[in-house]
């Protein structure tokens, strides 16, 4: 199923592997398929084209940089039998990694990806070379999800128009400057017969409960658990994640590296995406060279890397 048909304009899918459950993943990539494999996870409502700016310069520096929709998202499938959780999205992951050819990758993951990235290593079910955790971490603000819920929520009967779209983009991301042209809206919604205009995720998504104590005592464990170079990324305007969300996973994983991007909110890429490039590609190109020399132990620091790992660098 799906939330109606695609709008004129809006772009075809460059992939389409199979996932879990016989599902379908459709992905975007950029850059040389011979470069170290980067696997880029949006958040929950999000799609693979949160991701554009980002796979663009992580392909210009010689990364082969992968995006994917979600399943019940994008252009990916939704779930027959209505299943979304993390433990699901692990093993779609597992299956576009397959369908790459079996290459170790770095994980990168925002927000709901970021969630799967730190179970799919956290917990071994995926050998990854390092993990950039975007905007997320086991402690998070129930606020600030609230916000996110709310958000996909509304209008379950339809936008009347694209201008009506953009309103609610904005009122949830006041911070950002609205778009002259509406055109590129048409990938975040599908048309219906009604002739109404419906976001392009599975409302069975937006439906499922989630136990947020279990789900932090998992994440917890999971990042006690992590030995591979890890960066995490916070948008200094988050709601979702705070300061003390932040701290709290660098005191659990003690080796990882902390950037604070002070001027953008929890759509850290879409945000800021010349910062945030530029802070993942000065991390890999310490831990995951293109070179292919080999990666940095976790413990390990780089000697042009001013104090240990763990340090917080501000960035505005």
């Amino acid at each position: 199923m799906s939330a109606g048909k695609r709008l004129p304009g809006t772009p075809e899918p460059m992939h389409r592997w199979p996932g879990a459950d016989g599902v379908t993943i459709a992905g975007d990539s950029w850059g040389d398929p011979k470069g170290p494999l980067i696997l880029l996870q949006h958040g929950g409502g999000q799609t693979r084209h949160a991701w554009k700016g980002a796979g663009e310069t992580l392909g210009a520096a010689g990364y082969y940089a992968v995006a994917f929709d979600a399943r019940g998202h994008g252009d990916s499938d939704w779930a027959p039998n209505g299943v979304y959780g993390m433990d699901i999205m692990v093993e779609d992951l597992k299956c576009v990694i397959e369908a790459l050819g079996g290459k170790r990758p770095v994980l990168v993951g925002a927000s709901m990806g970021g969630g799967t990235s730190l179970v799919a290593t956290g917990e071994d079910h995926i050998d990854a070379t390092a993990l950039v955790m975007v905007d997320i971490a086991p402690q998070i603000e129930p606020e600030g999800v609230d916000k996110i819920m709310a958000f996909m929520s509304q209008k379950p009967e339809g936008f009347s128009s694209l201008q009506e779209v953009a309103d609610a983009i904005a009122s949830y991301q006041p911070h950002r400057q609205a778009p002259k042209n509406l055109d590129g809206l048409a990938k975040n919604v599908r048309e219906g017969e009604d002739g109404k205009y419906r976001w392009h995720w599975d409302p069975q998504f937006r439906t499922i409960r989630r136990d947020m104590n279990k789900r932090r005592e998992r994440l917890e464990a999971c990042t006690r658990n992590l030995t591979l170079p890890t960066l995490l990324v916070r948008g200094g305007l988050s709601d979702v994640l705070s300061e003390e969300g932040a701290q709290g996973f660098l005191k659990l994983c003690t080796h990882s590296e902390y950037v604070n991007v002070t001027d953008a909110g929890h759509m850290v890429a879409g945000d800021r995406n010349d910062v945030f490039g530029s802070s993942v590609i000065e991390f890999l190109s310490r831990t995951v060279p293109v070179t292919g020399e080999p990666v940095q132990k976790a413990h390990e620091v780089h000697p042009h890397h001013e104090g240990p790992p763990g340090d917080t660098i501000d960035i505005p």
